[in-house]
């Protein structure tokens, strides 16, 4: 069977009825906001992101965990506030992202909250740069139940690997993967589905097809390429790449740049999804690094009076009315999405 397939199957099965009821009365609340013009708002989030820690052992250039830019705290995501989110949401929760900034390894109890999760059968995923993939830990990510793995490998060389990936080594990456795939093996485990996720940038976009390669050699699951956010790009940068496809920005005739996509006043992100920082902060999505829009805490208030509060409400109204009077907002491709 091929390996996308049994992905897709091993999410369905954990489907029940209160998710698939949760998530048809989001589909129908946000296409009644888009027709009605005003913010309507039915069910839980289907998918989350939880950030594990702020902390990273590399220095990606348009990274704030790399650049070590951030305005908020560094810290890691402990056992109180994590479980307070999957108590209160996971009957209706589907997918969750053990990820938004920083590296989930760095956090020790990691893996015993993916465990957590899976328990009741939530569809997990993390990403990572797999550097600590030791053998041990590798064993410990396949018996964990984690659904699905990134790997950060943004090239087939060290030279190339090392000009995004800042003092990151492409042998530890390898290591770590084979670590993986030879434990999946010996668990006879489906699970994790294990990805490459090649972020493509000037300095890397030449080694695509090599890439295809040693994913295919390693004999992980699928290898994906993704466009690279780019935080300054009006007057350009030397990771926007070359290949068109690959490129969310384009050049005007004056010589500035400018973001592909048309700012559409909807996002369905408001309607499914939310992140939530190690420290509890809820925050509309995964553009705002710094949770300047800070809509809630698990600190003072439980979810759903956050979710379905007042803030959060008049957030969703502001992009209805007008996308691009939120900064983060014009730096997204969101608007081509298929629920928009």
């Amino acid at each position: 069977m091929n390996a996308k397939y049994r992905d897709g199957i091993n999410y369905v099965s954990k489907l029940s009825f209160a998710r698939v009821w949760n998530m048809l009365l989001l589909v129908f609340s946000y296409w009644l906001s888009k027709i009605a013009k005003k913010a309507y708002h039915m069910g839980a989030p289907t998918s989350i992101s939880l950030e594990p820690t702020t902390s990273c052992n590399l220095r990606c250039p348009e990274c704030p965990s790399g650049l070590r830019s951030f305005s908020r705290p560094t810290g890691m995501l402990t056992d109180e506030t994590y479980k307070a989110v999957i108590d209160q949401l996971g009957k209706r929760l589907t997918y969750l992202i053990f990820y938004f900034q920083g590296e989930p390894y760095l956090n020790p109890k990691f893996l015993d909250q993916v465990t957590y999760a899976a328990n009741k059968k939530i569809y997990t995923a993390t990403s990572t740069n797999a550097h600590y993939l030791t053998d041990e830990i590798a064993k410990r990510t396949v018996e964990s139940g984690l659904d699905r793995l990134i790997i950060s490998i943004d090239g087939t060389t060290q030279e190339t690997y090392e000009q995004y990936r800042i003092g990151g080594s492409l042998d530890k990456v390898i290591e770590g993967t084979k670590n993986m795939v030879k434990w999946k093996k010996a668990l006879k485990s489906k699970t994790p589905h294990i990805m490459f996720q090649y972020l493509v940038v000037r300095p890397n976009e030449h080694q695509l097809d090599e890439a295809k390669a040693l994913g295919k050699e390693l004999g992980v699951d699928e290898v994906a390429f993704k466009t690279a956010q780019i935080y300054d790009y009006e007057e350009g940068s030397d990771l926007i790449p070359t290949l068109e496809q690959y490129a969310r920005y384009k050049q005007r005739t004056d010589g500035k740049w400018e973001i592909k996509n048309k700012l559409l006043n909807h996002c369905w992100k408001m309607w499914h999804s939310c992140v939530i920082t190690w420290d509890g902060k809820v925050v509309p999505c995964c553009f705002d690094k710094d949770a300047h829009y800070q809509l809630g805490s698990m600190e003072a208030l439980d979810f759903n009076q956050v979710w379905k509060g007042e803030a959060y409400q008049n957030f969703r109204q502001s992009l209805i009315r007008s996308r691009s009077e939120i900064e983060m907002c014009k730096n997204c491709s969101e608007g081509t999405k298929v629920w928009a």
